[in-house]
């Protein structure tokens, strides 16, 4: 199906650092119905060639003799859903408004080369991308702030951006070192609106999207996505369906019903409508990995959690978002992602080692309200459904006590959090309305986002091959943050990206304790 409309403009010589340089580009015109037009390339290398020849300094004159960067945006085109929307205004809920601080969400995956020449990729993919908008309508729409100072998400096909990015430089073995920091200066060009603070999508296009093409063929497909829009089960939805649609498959109409809890009354307000920071220092040094966790390892830490013998057998290995109501010796039975994040917790406490012994050291959780709401809401309800449940012990307890313990103080608090707790930190929210406070500033927490159970390797074939690993942008990082991606393989092993200060990384990178249980991806 044709792009209802499309305009697009070459970049060849522009380095994307969040908008493109009004000297880095000329226009190219598209007509309504026609095939989508390739950017002007000849061939790929000679594309990673040109991209490669010259900078652009702030002047705008061409300089040869300066270091060029190493991610390009070559084309930028400007998507609109292939139909009218019929959604109207979607208001922002109780769980959407807090998040209005944070920054865009920003994932994406890494593929195998397409083999397919790169014009038709980006045709294929930007026509799929409409489709996907025509879907979710409320991805290409803009905020708007009523008079009683509520926000909508208004569906007006308003558009999005797609980048088409080279890196003729770099290889997929640049991104994913074994056993090694990830290189997040690299990692960050492949996103676009790069730290944009969610409450501008008043002014921000509310999603965007770039593909990068690797000096090897591998290709990175990234989307930015509106935290105050979508939470985690939103984004991948969406990220599925545009797959689904690229490659002819069946799709899974969202829910757009906002009967969450009723027709709050609740508002966020912002006096002259300047909107609000993000709540951490984004600026702060900080060193990130992603640490593999076997099925067998996760295996072992469960039943160390419960006390069992090592019987290699689990039939249950991510279980965040399920509230385990099995029994083991008389007692409710810790899951295999509290045991998880209990070894995390203990360890990642013992390396700050300029926290006092009794000092809180607070986890916090996402957890996500859909199935735990009575009566339940839709599992592909759009918009945020998500809460935080904490869990502290002192720095003391910790360090004394073993893995069941840690373990043990943290089920009871997830399996806890059902519909009477939701609906009283609800209450308490609309009494004193307030963005979520994301950081964190005395030091001594944790907070794990995402999940292994979202499906960000299945469903997301594209047309040609399962992704190879993913990837997010600095978008939400602080010391402490982590989120939790399901192993690429599919066997039930675990990815955990792990955010820490510079020392604290230093000092869990040597604690043997934690270490046994982590170890490379299977090739």
């Amino acid at each position: 199906m044709p792009i209802k409309c499309v305009r697009q403009q070459a970049m060849s010589n522009a380095f994307f650092s969040g908008g493109a340089s009004p000297h880095s580009h000329t226009p190219l015109s598209l007509q309504i119905g026609v095939r989508l037009m390739a950017p002007p390339i000849l061939a790929d290398a000679e594309a990673a060639s040109a991209a490669a020849a010259s900078v652009i300094v702030p002047n705008g004159m061409v300089r040869t003799d300066v270091p060029a960067p190493a991610i390009y945006v070559f084309s930028k085109q400007t998507v609109r859903p292939d139909g009218a929307s019929a959604v109207g205004d979607l208001k922002l809920s109780v769980s959407d408004m807090p998040m209005l601080s944070c920054h865009y969400i920003q994932k994406g995956l890494f593929f195998p080369p397409p083999g397919v020449p790169m014009a038709s990729l980006v045709s294929s993919l930007a026509a799929s991308l409409s489709r996907a908008l025509d879907v979710f309508p409320a991805l290409a729409g803009r905020f708007v702030t009523l008079r009683d100072n509520s926000i909508v998400i208004r569906c007006d096909d308003a558009a999005v951006d797609f980048y088409h990015a080279v890196a003729p430089a770099l290889r997929l073995d640049d991104f994913l070192v074994p056993d090694a920091d990830v290189p997040s200066k690299l990692t960050n060009g492949l996103f676009p609106m790069d730290r944009t603070v969610s409450y501008n999508g008043h002014n921000r296009p509310l999603t965007s999207f770039q593909l990068t093409v690797l000096g090897d063929g591998a290709v990175f497909v990234g989307f930015v996505a509106n935290h105050a829009v979508v939470d985690g089960t939103s984004f991948w939805h969406f990220f599925n369906t545009w797959a689904e649609l690229c490659r002819g498959a069946p799709v899974r109409e969202p829910d757009f019903r906002r009967n969450y809890f009723g027709d709050s009354t609740a508002v966020l307000r912002f006096p002259g409508g300047v909107g609000p920071a993000v709540t951490f220092d984004a600026e702060a040094p900080l060193r990130e990995r992603i640490l593999h966790f076997s099925a067998a390892a996760i295996r072992e830490l469960k039943a160390t959690a419960n006390r069992w013998k090592r019987t290699g057998q689990d039939p249950e290995v991510n279980g965040k978002l399920v509230h385990d109501s099995k029994v083991q010796g008389g007692r409710a039975e810790v899951s295999s992602f509290q045991s998880l994040c209990a070894h995390i917790w203990r360890a990642v406490t013992r390396t700050r080692r300029l926290l006092a012994a009794n000092s809180t050291a607070t986890f916090r959780m996402a957890v996500n309200c859909r199935h735990r709401l009575r009566p339940a809401i839709s599992p592909l309800y759009f918009g945020n459904a998500i809460q935080i449940v904490a869990t502290t012990a002192t720095v003391a307890e910790l360090a004394s006590n073993d893995l069941s313990w840690a373990a043990a103080r943290l089920h009871p608090t997830v399996a806890a959090y059902e519909d009477g707790a939701i609906r009283r930190a609800v209450a308490e929210w609309e009494a004193a309305p307030r963005c979520f406070p994301l950081g964190n500033p005395d030091g001594a927490a944790l907070t794990m986002g995402s999940s292994p159970r979202f499906p960000m390797y299945d469903g997301n074939d594209f047309g040609w091959g399962r992704p190879l690993a993913v990837r997010s942008g600095r978008a939400n990082k602080f010391d402490g943050k982590m989120s939790a991606f399901p192993g690429q393989a599919g066997d039930g092993s675990v990815d955990v990206e792990v955010c820490l200060a510079p020392d604290t990384m230093a000092c869990l990178l040597r604690d043997d304790e934690f270490l046994q249980y982590v170890s490379s991806p299977a090739p």
